[in-house]
């Protein structure tokens, strides 16, 4: 029941404003951002795409590190409540969405009503120390139909399926409150699941010998969650609810309690919009393009210098792009990107070749020293295909089962070529180093499996600004 996390793209129309920015003529002229002419030109211009992405004004977006706890149902639990680390993303635009344990796009928006294409995390609360061997979580795909009914009111119907088209179909109906300094969002819904869907997940039909086959039904579930503002970009994030099992599920011979509880707790980053309004900002937006080298050290090795070389000489090259954010966090000039990534392991004797999927948000500090220099650091999520050997033969030797989905860390130093070489026109182009690196939370994380480890790649970059 591994996740399946896919790559979600911005609609059509940005697409192809993201694609003509990133194709359009690089001339590595001096292009100083504060003197860049927004053009009168029509909305369909690829000169207005690229100028609008250059001069942009801050969006909502919020990183959290949160704990969920929630009770275990099974009868054999060992515990009655299981724990999960779960860091969170969170972004919205016209176009496309994350929020904490979902994402997804806009497919199509008339008045009050909305229709999306989504993907969802969805935690399935086994006991800790059967996780990694029945393989955690589980992720569902579908759609979404939204409308909003005022004064903060709204309803969803969801129609999902996980990775094996068994089908669950919800409907909700919440409420959004904000105040000067929270934003609290309460919610019931009920949620149809189908025979196979109840045999699966709480049957075990396929993981014990006395799993059993239950029919379907409706589940009830009602809570809140909620933001509150501490200080600048620093927030507590909560939420708590609590899901009343349909019948057949109740009597299941595998399920020994009538309801389960979750609980979310943490904190995170987020714009500080609300409060002082968008901003023009002068980050800008970059494509980067790196070459990878397996390495089976760990971080603090690395950044040690005693990096080993991977006897196969497995390699990686990906592509990244980063879409401005922010330019400042806590008032420290801080460049803040959403950075959508695709990469591909080429193959070797021991592995066959494979995409990787990353979405991330990333922070660069720039300094001078004697040049100008900059410090990276991204966190997100991270899907590969196949697992690479590098994982792979780590989970063989401590005997875990791997997983698809697993945490994702860059931490970069990048150099100024123009400013190194003295010539100005080169000033957006960047030459750096940087860590690609996979880990599941060192098995804190059910959503990755309950593993320890994970890979790493030592990759050398070109970025650059447009």
């Amino acid at each position: 029941m591994k996740l399946s996390f896919c790559f979600l793209m911005p609609s059509l129309s940005k697409s192809v404003a993201f694609a003509t920015a990133i194709l359009a003529p690089l001339s590595w002229g001096d292009t100083d951002v504060q003197n860049t002419p927004i053009l009168a030109v029509s909305e369909s211009s690829p000169t207005e795409s690229v100028d609008s992405l250059r001069l942009k004004r801050s969006e909502d977006w919020g990183i959290a590190a949160t704990v969920r706890t929630a009770g275990v149902p099974y009868t054999e639990g060992g515990s009655a409540n299981v724990s999960s680390f779960v860091p969170m993303m969170f972004y919205e635009d016209e176009a496309f969405f994350i929020r904490g344990t979902e994402g997804g796009i806009r497919l199509w928006e008339d008045g009050d009503w909305r229709a999306n294409a989504i993907l969802r995390m969805r935690f399935i609360d086994l006991p800790t120390a059967v996780q990694n061997d029945v393989g955690g979580d589980t992720g569902d795909f579908g759609f979404q139909l939204t409308r909003q009914l005022g004064d903060g009111w709204y309803a969803d119907i969801d129609v999902l399926s996980d990775k094996d088209s068994r089908f669950h179909g919800i409907a909700k109906l919440g409420k959004q409150l904000s105040t000067d300094n929270a934003d609290i969002e309460a919610m019931v819904s009920a949620r149809y699941k189908g025979a196979d869907f109840n045999s699966f997940y709480y049957g075990l039909s396929e993981y014990r010998n006395e799993g059993e086959h239950i029919g379907a039904g409706v589940d009830v579930k009602a809570g809140m969650s909620a933001r509150y503002h501490v200080y600048s970009n620093l927030y507590l994030v909560g939420a708590a609810y609590a899901t009343y099992f349909d019948e057949n599920v109740r009597h299941a011979s595998t399920i020994d309690t009538d309801w389960q509880g979750e609980v979310y707790a943490g904190f995170g980053f987020f714009n500080d919009n609300k409060r002082h309004g968008k901003k023009e900002i002068s980050t800008r937006p970059y494509w980067r393009l790196a070459q990878g080298w397996a390495t089976p050290s760990n971080i603090g090795e690395i950044i040690a210098g005693d990096s080993q070389k991977d006897p196969y000489g497995n390699t990686l090259t990906s592509f990244f792009y980063g879409h401005p954010l922010s330019d400042s966090l806590f008032g420290i000039p801080l460049d803040i990107y959403l950075t959508p990534g695709i990469v591909w392991h080429w193959s070797s004797e021991v592995q066959a070749s494979s995409p990787e999927y990353v979405m991330a948000i990333k922070a660069y500090y720039t300094f001078d020293w004697p040049t100008t220099w900059r410090f990276g650091v991204a966190e997100g999520l991270s899907y590969v295909n196949n697992i690479t050997h590098v994982e792979r033969s780590e989970m063989e030797r401590k005997g875990y089962e791997p997983s698809h989905l697993l945490n994702y860390l860059d931490f970069s130093v990048d150099v100024n070529v123009g400013d190194l070489i003295g010539k100005k026109s080169w000033n957006n182009l960047w030459l750096g180093y940087s860590i690609h690196h996979r880990s599941a939370i060192f098995e804190k994380a059910s959503q990755f499996g309950r593993i320890k480890g994970g890979s790493n790649y030592n990759t050398i970059y070109l970025q650059m600004d447009f």
